[in-house]
């Protein structure tokens, strides 16, 4: 399962807002012929950060499972969600995306 962590100074996001354009959109750019996944397998985490350290406004890292699709297209779902949220929220500033793909993991 996918996780999110949006780290965010300043500028406090609307968090039901935010969560779910972050979940559609990445259900999307996740999913491939191996795994479909939904809005509900997305967990969405806010964490308020102290200090002047942040590259942006509001740093977003996404942490999910290996798959060739995901390798392949990494740029295109950080840039993807990176145009998304500036167009959707502007009110965020300058939004900077990872995304960490690991090769084993395990839930519950």
């Amino acid at each position: 399962m996918p996780t999110v962590n949006v780290f965010y100074n300043q500028n406090k996001p609307d968090f039901d807002l935010l969560t779910s354009n972050i979940k559609t959109h990445l259900v999307g750019k996740l999913s491939n012929k191996d795994i479909v996944l939904t809005a509900e397998e997305i967990s969405v985490r806010f964490l308020q950060v102290e200090g002047k350290g942040m590259i942006g406004s509001v740093e977003i890292e996404i942490t999910a499972h290996e798959f060739e699709k995901r390798v392949k297209e990494q740029d295109e779902i950080c840039r993807s969600l990176r145009d998304n949220l500036m167009k959707n929220f502007p009110q965020l500033g300058d939004i900077r995306v990872w995304l960490i793909l690991s090769q084993l993991g395990h839930s519950w």
